[in-house]
C-alpha cells in the first residue's frame, strides 16, 4: 500500500527554486521596519528560528527582498526535527559568536502559531504573538505569550514589547 511519499531534502529546495519566481510573496505589514529598527540597535541580536529547512528560509526570505544575511544567527528545522529544541540551538549559537550568556526574557521569539510561542516555553522566553497567520488574537492569547498584536505595523509598541 502506498501511504506517501518522502520527498528528499534536495527534492524540496529544487521544488521551492523553481515555485519562487512566480510565487505572490508579501511581507507582512512592518516586518521591514522592524528589521531595520532592530539592525541597529547595538544591543540587539537578530536571528532566525524557523522549523524550516535553512537553505529553504534563505531562498524564501531572499525572493521576499529581506535578505538571509541580515540574521546573524538561526536555528532551523534541518538542525533538529523538534521545534522546542530549536531556541537552545539558536542561544548556543549567539552565545558562541558573541561570547556572553543569553537566556530569560532577553531572548524574545515573535511567531505567529501557536507553536512559535510555545517553542521557547521552558526556557523562559520572551514571546509575542502576531495574529499575522491562520490564528486569531484570541486564539494566540489563550497560548499565554507575553505580548500579542495583530500586526507589526506599530513599530514603537512592539519595540516596547521586545526591551520594556
Amino acid at each position: 500500500q502506498n501511504i506517501g511519499v518522502v520527498r528528499p531534502r534536495t527534492g524540496y529546495l529544487e521544488g521551492l527554486r523553481q515555485s519562487l519566481p512566480d510565487a505572490r510573496i508579501r511581507v507582512l505589514p512592518g516586518v521591514p521596519r522592524l528589521l531595520d529598527a532592530l539592525e541597529a540597535e547595538p544591543s540587539a541580536i537578530l536571528g532566525l528560528l524557523t522549523g524550516n529547512l535553512r537553505e529553504g528560509a534563505q531562498l524564501k526570505l531572499d525572493a521576499a527582498g529581506i535578505g538571509f544575511d541580515r540574521f546573524v544567527v538561526g536555528a532551523f528545522g534541518s538542525d533538529h526535527a523538534d521545534r522546542p529544541e530549536l531556541p537552545a540551538v539558536a542561544i548556543r549559537r549567539a552565545e558562541e559568536r558573541f561570547g556572553h550568556r543569553l537566556g530569560g526574557k532577553s531572548v524574545v521569539i515573535i511567531g505567529d502559531t501557536p507553536r512559535d510561542i510555545a517553542c521557547g516555553e521552558h526556557l523562559g522566553v520572551r514571546t509575542i504573538a502576531v495574529a499575522t497567520g491562520n490564528y486569531t488574537r484570541e486564539e494566540l492569547s489563550a497560548c499565554g505569550p507575553d505580548y500579542v498584536f495583530e500586526t507589526l505595523e506599530d513599530t514603537a509598541a512592539v519595540w516596547e514589547a521586545i526591551f520594556g
